[in-house]
C-alpha cells in the first residue's frame, strides 16, 4: 500500500503547526531521505521518532525499510491525522500518545537496539536530549535535528566558545558528529533560526571513567560560573577546592572552559575518593 506523504496528510487534516509546541515540519523528500540515510541502513531495525507531526520523517523511515517505527506524539491532532499512514504501514508503525520527556524506551516491544531519528522541538530540545542520554544504553545511534547553535555546541571542542556542560556531558557519553545544516525553507512553517543535524553514537564505555552523576554535578558547578576560576566555582560542591585541585595536578586558577573531559573526570573521581 502506498504511504501518504506529509503534504497529503496536511491537506486532509487541515491542521497547522502549533508554535507553542515548537512545531516546524520537514516536507522536502530529498532532505528527509538524507536525514534518514544518516542513521545507516534501517532494514530490519527498530526506530524511535519523536514528534512525527504530519509524518514527513515517519514516511521516509518506513520507506527506508525499518522493521518497526514507534512515533511518540503529544499533540492529539496529529495522532488522528496519522491514521492513514498507520494503516498504510501495515503493522510497522505505532503512534504512541504522550510527552517524550516522560517516555521510557524500555516500554518498547523490542529486545534489540533502537535507532532514534527525530526533529526535536526547539523549545524542549536540551532537556529532551538529556532524557534520551539517560536511556542511551537502549540506543545504537541517534540522528537528531536541533537549532544550529545548539548542534554546534554539542560538537564544540574544549577551549572553544561553545564548550560547556551540554557539550561535555554529551561527548562523555557519546561520539558526536555534526553532519549538515538545513535550509529554513525545508520546514513548514520556516523557523526563524537555522537548523542542523547531529549524529550521536553512544559509547559502550566512557573514555574517561567516572560517576556520571558526579560528573554532572561537577560540570554544573564549573560552568554555572564559567568566568570564575575553579577555586571559586567549585566551592558549592567541595569545602576546599584548592586542596582538591592541587592534589590532582590541576591549577585552581584555571577556568572551566579550559578543561577537557579527562580533567573533569579526574575532579569527579577525586570528589568520590577514587
Amino acid at each position: 500500500m502506498k504511504l501518504p506523504g506529509p503534504a497529503e496528510i496536511l491537506r486532509r487534516s487541515g491542521h497547522r503547526a502549533d508554535k507553542r509546541l515548537g512545531q516546524h515540519f520537514l516536507l522536502d523528500p530529498s532532505i528527509l531521505d538524507r536525514i534518514v540515510a544518516s542513521a545507516g541502513g534501517l532494514d530490519g531495525r527498530t526506530v524511535l521518532e519523536i514528534g512525527p507531526g504530519p509524518g514527513g520523517l515517519t514516511g521516509a523511515i518506513l520507506q527506508a525499510g525499518a522493521a518497526h517505527l514507534y512515533a511518540v506524539e503529544r499533540d492529539p491532532r496529529w495522532i488522528e491525522a496519522l491514521a492513514p499512514l498507520v494503516e498504510a504501514a501495515e503493522g510497522r508503525l505505532t503512534v504512541v500518545p504522550g510527552d517524550a520527556l516522560g517516555f521510557d524506551a524500555a516500554s518498547l516491544e523490542t529486545d534489540g537496539p533502537i535507532s532514534v531519528i527525530a526533529n526535536l522541538p526547539y523549545n524542549i530540545s536540551t532537556p529532551l536530549l538529556f532524557h534520551l542520554l539517560a536511556q542511551r544504553h537502549r540506543f545504537d545511534r541517534l540522528v537528531l535535528m536541533f537549532q544550529k547553535e545548539v548542534a554546534e555546541r554539542l560538537a564544540a571542542p574544549p577551549g572553544s566558545d561553545g564548550w560547556g556542560r551540554l557539550a561535555a556531558m554529551t561527548q562523555w557519553s557519546c561520539r558526536v558528529e555534526y553532519l549538515f545544516k538545513l535550509p529554513k525553507g525545508a520546514f513548514s512553517p520556516p523557523p526563524e533560526v537555522e537548523s542542523a543535524v547531529v549524529r550521536l553514537t553512544p559509547r559502550s564505555a566512557p573514555e574517561h571513567p567516572c560517576s556520571e552523576r558526579r560528573l554532572s554535578t561537577v560540570l554544573a558547578a564549573a560552568f554555572g560560573q564559567r568566568r570564575k576560576m575553579l577555586r571559586q566555582s567549585l566551592k558549592p560542591i567541595t569545602p576546599d577546592p584548592v586542596a582538591l585541585l592541587d592534589g590532582i595536578g590541576i591549577d585552581p586558577t584555571r577556568r572551566a572552559e579550559t578543561l577537557g573531559l579527562a580533567d573533569f573526570a579526574r575532579i569527579s573521581n577525586a570528589l568520590d575518593g577514587a
